[in-house]
């Protein structure tokens, strides 16, 4: 992989040059006008094992890249490999067995859960497809993978809308990891839950994470909430990738101007001490004409020149840590 930000360790996921873009129809015969640039030439890897944080503002193409990566939406172009294996171009039965490591909790609990069929039967559904075991060992998974996540037995028997909103996250947990995947996309998993909720599922994922050496992919708004659980943390502005590195060198030294910004929101929990903000200008440029050179540098505040001349190349600025911006890279050189 070109300008590959690799890093000791073994590779699980591997994701090449991924790009995704949505076609816009106008007219009487719905002629194609436009493109929606949701994801734009992106690259990284997830190590086996290791929780890869991937933040941005929303809008940026962040839940794309992770259902691009299942193929539930089909890609514009890239390649995506999981253990070797290239999933874009597998036939849908070598796909559907390849599906079985690679499971996505989705960021609505209640829209991803049928509200016709108990929630047993739901955890069970992927068990029957994959044809794994007789019905009373599918039953006895069921009813195993929901103590794991915080349920009881009897609430196999209830339906999606007699839980609240952090069981049902559960409920989603619980389906993706009945399959026992190596590989789970966290689509945002705790944005909609009250603050007390999200560090019970935190909390949950961290303790199956260590149970059956999983691997997340886990896609989020919030730092506090990725510093918490992400070993590596990847940022994401309008489609591209600006900045990759391990949480700790992140929070210690951004060194993207947008990471900088989205540092300097995070509250801190003392009043006495005052962090100095960095307020970013103007709107987000549209995906359906992304402005020349550093997406960015309209709404940067140390922008110059070149930045809207020329893109910058994601490359590694410093041992371990990638980030595409001329300002950062010239102030190393």
């Amino acid at each position: 992989m070109q300008n590959d930000p690799n890093h000791k360790g073994e590779t699980l996921v591997e994701v090449s040059h991924l790009v995704k873009y949505f076609p816009v129809r106008a007219g009487l015969l719905q002629r194609v006008v436009n493109h929606l640039k949701a994801v734009d030439d992106i690259s990284f890897i997830v190590k086996k094992g290791e929780t890869l944080g991937l933040v941005g503002e929303s809008g940026c193409g962040k839940t794309t890249v992770g259902r691009t990566m299942l193929r539930l939406v089909e890609p514009t172009s890239g390649a995506v490999k999981f253990d070797g294996q290239d999933v874009f171009s597998m036939p849908s039965r070598e796909l559907k067995a390849v599906r079985r490591d690679m499971q996505i909790i989705f960021q609505d609990p209640y829209a991803s859960l049928d509200p016709r069929v108990p929630i047993g039967e739901s955890v069970m559904e992927g068990l029957q497809i994959h044809r794994i075991g007789t019905p009373r060992e599918r039953r006895e998974i069921m009813l195993d993978t929901l103590k794991k996540v915080g349920l009881e037995d009897y609430h196999a028997r209830r339906y999606p809308h007699e839980f609240s909103g952090g069981q049902r996250q559960r409920i989603g947990i619980a389906r993706a990891l009945a399959l026992r995947p190596r590989f789970i996309i966290c689509d945002e998993p705790v944005s909609a839950l009250d603050v007390s909720i999200q560090s019970q599922v935190l909390n949950i994922l961290k303790d199956l994470q260590a149970e059956f050496g999983l691997t997340y992919l886990f896609i989020a708004h919030n730092l506090s909430v990725v510093e918490h659980v992400s070993d590596r943390v990847a940022v994401m502005y309008l489609g591209k990738m600006v900045e990759l590195t391990t949480r700790e060198e992140l929070f210690r030294n951004p060194l993207h101007p947008y990471t900088q910004a989205l540092m300097s929101a995070i509250p801190v929990p003392n009043p006495r001490l005052r962090k100095q903000r960095i307020i970013l200008k103007g709107d987000v440029p549209s995906p359906l004409n992304p402005p020349k050179g550093c997406r960015f540098h309209p709404r940067c505040p140390w922008a110059i020149e070149i930045c809207s001349q020329e893109e910058p190349q994601f490359k590694e600025l410093l041992p371990d840590h990638w980030a595409a911006c001329w300002v950062a890279e010239q102030k190393l050189q």
